[in-house]
C-alpha cells in the first residue's frame, strides 16, 4: 500500500470477507486454495470476498510460488496482511501504572509508553487520553491510520468508561479483563491459533485464566469462568482474600509466596529478593516456590481433566519466577492429569507489562468484525479459523 495515497477506513464487509482475512492474520502468508480448505468456503468465493479487502490494502498478493516438486500447474500467489494498513492503540489500566502500545495489524508492537499513576490526582481517563495521546503522536501514520482503542482492566469491565474514554481519547473504544484479553491475543497471534480448548493461566499478582471453547473465549453464566485463582488445591490452608482457605491464589500469587517467603526468613523480602534468595539455594524459600509449583499444577490438572484443552500456556511476570515453579507445575500436572491428559502441552514464558496492553489491542483490533462470532458452517463444513469454530 502507498503511504502517499490518501487514507480511507473500509469495513470488513460479510461474514466470508471477515473469515477470509481473519485465516490470512492467523495462519498467513497462505494460499486461496489453503484458505478455501480451512473455512469451507469454495475457491470462488475466497477469490470474490479477498478482491475487496486487496483493494482496501488489507492484503497483499506476494509473488508466485511454484508448485512443489513438479512445477506443474498456475503459480500459487499467496496472500498476507498488509502489517501498516491500521494500527491499534492498547492500555493496561493496573493498581499504579499505565501501559500503553501501538501495534500493526499483525499485532505486532510498534510504540510503547509508561505513566504512573495515582500521584496526581488526575482522573484516570485523562490520564488515559494523555497517555494515547502520547502513543500515536510519535508517528503521523499512527494518528492517521488508528481509529481503535483497547482498555485492559484487573476484575470485570464496565461499559459506562467506555463512552468516557472514546470521548476523550476520540477513539473506538473496548474495555475488557485482562486475562481475558491475553487469552484472545494468544488465541489469535500465539499459541492458541487453530487450538481449542486451549486455556492461558497468568501467574502475578493475580492468579488468573481465560478459556477458549470451540473457538469462542468463555465467560460463564455468571461471568466467572476461568477464576482459577479460587480453585481449591487444598482442604484447609492459608486463608484466601475471597474469604476461602485453600484456594491456588493463597499459595501461587506474589503476594501469597512473598508471604510465606517473609515468614521462613522472618525478613522483610521483596517478591524478587524471595526468588533472589531460592535461586541461591535458600531451602526454606525454595520449599514455598516448590508448594506453590504443586498447588499450579493440581489446578491445571483439573483444566485438563475438565475442559482437555489442546494445549495450556502459562504466562507469569517477572515476580512471579517462572522458573521456580516450572519443575513442579509440569510434574505434577502429569501425575494428576487422567490417561492421554497428561501429555497436554504446555507452554511456560514470561509476561511483560507491555504484553498486557498488547491483548487490549487485540481486543481492539476485533472491532474489524463487526458482525463477531458466528455458528461457523460454510459450505454443511466446519471452518477450523477461531472465530468461526
Amino acid at each position: 500500500m502507498s503511504h502517499s495515497a490518501p487514507f480511507a477506513w473500509s469495513p470488513v464487509g460479510g461474514p466470508a470477507a471477515a473469515a477470509v482475512l481473519g485465516v490470512v492474520l492467523t495462519r498467513g502468508p497462505i494460499s486461496r486454495v489453503g484458505i478455501a480448505r480451512l473455512t469451507g468456503l469454495s475457491s470462488a468465493a475466497v477469490t470474490k470476498a479477498a478482491r475487496p479487502l486487496i483493494e482496501a490494502g488489507y492484503l497483499v498478493e506476494l509473488p508466485g510460488v511454484e508448485h512443489a516438486a513438479s512445477g506443474v500447474g498456475r503459480p500459487a500467489s499467496p496472500l498476507a496482511v498488509c502489517a501498516d494498513r491500521e494500527f491499534f492503540a492498547g492500555v493496561r489500566i493496573s493498581g499504579d501504572e499505565l501501559v500503553g502500545v501501538v501495534t500493526d495489524l499483525c499485532a505486532q508492537i510498534r510504540n510503547t509508553a509508561r505513566r504512573p499513576l495515582g500521584g496526581h490526582g488526575v482522573p484516570v481517563v485523562e490520564e488515559v487520553a494523555a497517555l494515547v495521546g502520547e502513543l500515536l503522536g510519535a508517528s503521523e501514520e499512527y494518528r492517521a491510520r488508528t481509529r481503535r482503542l483497547g482498555v485492559s482492566v484487573s476484575g470485570d469491565a464496565e461499559p459506562v468508561p467506555e463512552a468516557l474514554l472514546a470521548g476523550a481519547t476520540g477513539l473506538d473504544v473496548t474495555l475488557e479483563n485482562g486475562v481475558r484479553a491475553l487469552t484472545v491475543a494468544e488465541q489469535w497471534f500465539g499459541e492458541g491459533v487453530g487450538a481449542s480448548p486451549f486455556a492461558l493461566v497468568t501467574l502475578g499478582a493475580e492468579v488468573g485464566c481465560g478459556l477458549v471453547v470451540d473457538g469462542r473465549l468463555v465467560t460463564g453464566a455468571y461471568g466467572v469462568a476461568g477464576e482459577i485463582g479460587h480453585l481449591p488445591v487444598a482442604d484447609g490452608g492459608p486463608r484466601c482474600r475471597c474469604g476461602g482457605r485453600g484456594c491456588l491464589a493463597a499459595y501461587a500469587s506474589r503476594e501469597a509466596i512473598t508471604a510465606a517467603c517473609r515468614a521462613v526468613t522472618g525478613r522483610d523480602v521483596t517478591p524478587e529478593a524471595a526468588a533472589a534468595l531460592a535461586r541461591a539455594g535458600d531451602e526454606e524459600v525454595r520449599a514455598v516456590f516448590a508448594r506453590a509449583g504443586r498447588a499450579v499444577g493440581l489446578a491445571l490438572a483439573a483444566v485438563v481433566n475438565l475442559v482437555g484443552p489442546e494445549r495450556i500456556v502459562v504466562a507469569g511476570d517477572e515476580a512471579a519466577a517462572c522458573d521456580l515453579l516450572e519443575h513442579q507445575i509440569r510434574e505434577t500436572l502429569a501425575a494428576r492429569a487422567y490417561g492421554g491428559a497428561s501429555q497436554c502441552p504446555l507452554v511456560l514464558r514470561p509476561l511483560r507489562p507491555e504484553g498486557w496492553a498488547r491483548g487490549a489491542a487485540v481486543v481492539a483490533l476485533r472491532g474489524l468484525f463487526p458482525d463477531g462470532p458466528i455458528d461457523g458452517r460454510w459450505n454443511g463444513r466446519r471452518s477450523s479459523f477461531p472465530f468461526f469454530r
